[in-house]
């Protein structure tokens, strides 16, 4: 009787120590953190690869981007992002701003290819018979985009395929004019100037392109 009972002490003494073993385990693992959305990890800081989707079709743009605006500026937007799953409000102003700068350089240097790309046929025409007049009275600009305060929208509409939206530009410009022997006859560098520049541009919503192009210049 004595044997059996040690016999039985034993057994519940392994079980015992089984038992704790097992929880102890997983308590310890229990109270391990647990990385958080907010915590980095491993594979954060590795690139991510983001696949396209199966019908290779753009997401469409969320709608909040398009609030604020007047009534007509607002519907000529969506009317816009109903027709171009593309679109993005953000993006456009973002590049307009890039694109703002790049035709004004380009035509204060006299690039004619360069403001080939980003006008349409009659802007396109009108920089150029600038610049040819410019160059004939033996004239060279010395002009520098020194910041742009404001962008926004001045007017948006879609005219059968094609898309219009006009922008607002305040910008600070540096500009100083040269003559033939290098003179200066106009402007100064220490000084910028505030410039009012209302620019429309337009693209065609069936086009594979994504680019905009300046279709119509004006000052505010």
């Amino acid at each position: 009787m004595i044997v059996e009972i040690v016999i039985l002490a034993m057994i519940a003494a392994f079980l015992g120590l089984r038992l704790y073993s097992v929880l102890g385990r997983r308590a310890e693992h229990e109270e391990e953190p647990v990385p958080t959305r907010f915590e980095p990890n491993d594979s954060a800081s590795a690139p991510r690869q983001i696949a396209p989707s199966a019908t290779n079709q753009p997401a469409l743009r969320p709608s909040r981007e398009i609030v604020g605006f007047p009534p007509a500026i607002e519907s000529g937007l969506r009317d816009i992002a109903a027709v171009d799953r593309r679109f993005d409000l953000l993006a456009f102003l973002e590049g307009a701003k890039s694109a703002y700068a790049m035709i004004l350089e380009a035509f204060w240097r006299g690039d004619k290819e360069e403001l080939r790309q980003l006008c349409d046929q009659d802007v396109y025409e009108g920089f150029v018979a600038a610049i040819d007049a410019r160059e004939a009275a033996g004239e060279r600009l010395d002009n520098r985009l020194v910041r742009i305060e404001d962008t926004t929208i001045h007017s948006a509409s879609l005219d059968g395929q094609i898309a219009h939206i006009t922008v607002r530009f305040v910008a600070d410009i540096a500009a100083v004019t040269y003559d033939r022997d290098g003179h200066m006859v106009a402007g100064s560098l220490d000084d910028a100037v505030e410039s009012r520049d209302i620019w429309c541009f337009s693209r065609d919503v069936r086009s594979a392109s994504p680019d905009w192009v300046l279709d119509e210049t004006d000052e505010d």
